[in-house]
C-alpha cells in the first residue's frame, strides 16, 4: 500500500521502511475523519481551551478550508446543528 510514498519517505527523511509506512497510515486516518466528527472534536479542542461558541464556529469554519478534501462550505447555523444536533 503506498509503495512509492513510502520509498520516498525513506529517501527523504531518516525514516525506516517500516516507521514510513506507519507515519502515513497514521496521516491517512487523520485525514479520513468525517467532517462532523472533525467538527465535533475541534469543538471540544477549542471549548476545553475556554473560548466562546462565536469563535469556536468562525475558527471550525475557517479550519474546514485547509482539511485534505475540503468539504462544501459550511454555514455557522450548520457547524452548530451538527454538534448540538
Amino acid at each position: 500500500m503506498h509503495d512509492d510514498l513510502v520509498d520516498h519517505l525513506t529517501r527523504s527523511t531518516p525514516l525506516q521502511r517500516g516507521e514510513a509506512l506507519r507515519v502515513i497510515q497514521d496521516v491517512l486516518a487523520y485525514f479520513d475523519e468525517t467532517t462532523e466528527a472533525f467538527v465535533r472534536r475541534r469543538h471540544r479542542e477549542l471549548q476545553a481551551q475556554g473560548r466562546v461558541n462565536a469563535a469556536i464556529f468562525e475558527q471550525i469554519a475557517t479550519d474546514l478550508k485547509y482539511r485534505a478534501v475540503a468539504p462544501p462550505e459550511l454555514s455557522l447555523r450548520q457547524l452548530r446543528r451538527i454538534v448540538y444536533g
